[in-house]
């Protein structure tokens, strides 16, 4: 069984940064993509950032994701990040990490809570 466990996220006011940290169990990225998804209280799960297991990225088409949002992992494919820069108060959320090997998540990690104040 493989596990994700995110961390880096908190309370920030708007405007600063954060980087969300998902550490693996096993070098899952390697054969896997990866993908971040936010829950905003009350709304639906969304998946804003993705990254292939050859390093592709896309991410949420939407003026409020688009270059603000980085997705990367790193060489031993055991952890993927989430850099998110000039917060607002509309990426307030559960941000959770997932890994797949086709379209769906096969893995899921618990979530890290992002709280931006304005």
């Amino acid at each position: 069984q493989v596990h994700l466990v995110e961390s880096g996220g908190g309370f920030v006011q708007a405007g600063g940064s954060l980087r969300l940290s998902c550490t693996a169990s096993v070098n899952i990225f390697r054969t896997h993509s990866g993908a971040w998804y936010r829950q905003a209280p009350g709304k639906e799960r969304e998946r804003v950032a993705h990254i292939t297991w050859i390093g592709a990225v896309h991410y949420k088409q939407s003026p409020s994701v688009d270059g603000r949002f980085t997705i990367s992992k790193d060489n031993a494919m055991k952890t993927l990040y989430l850099q998110i820069d000039n917060l607002e108060p509309d990426d307030t959320g559960t941000y959770y990490c997932a890994a797949a090997s086709t379209g769906t998540p096969d893995y899921w990690g618990q979530g890290t809570q992002v709280t931006v104040s304005s």
